[in-house]
């Protein structure tokens, strides 16, 4: 699933980050943020209309995010495999 399908308060864990091209400065960013395969991220809110910003916890950092950036990382919940 993508990060910003997961429901509120939901926790995962990162397992991908897709790149629109090779230089990607999105992308290239939100990893540069800590957003990497393997950390722990939670949702902790979302925004009262459209749904953003998404306010997302990776380690002891808090982001607002949109969904066009939430929608490039990829998550597993935790405890799920694959």
């Amino acid at each position: 699933m993508r990060l910003h399908e997961l429901p509120r308060g939901g926790r995962a864990v990162i397992t991908a980050i897709y790149e629109l091209s090779a230089e990607d400065v999105i992308a290239r960013r939100l990893m540069e943020l800590g957003f990497v395969p393997g950390e722990p991220v939670r949702l902790l809110a979302t925004g009262p209309l459209s749904a953003e910003p998404l306010l997302v916890q990776v380690g002891s950092t808090r982001f607002a995010l949109r969904i066009a950036e939430a929608s490039r990382i990829e998550v597993a919940m935790e405890g799920e495999s694959g």
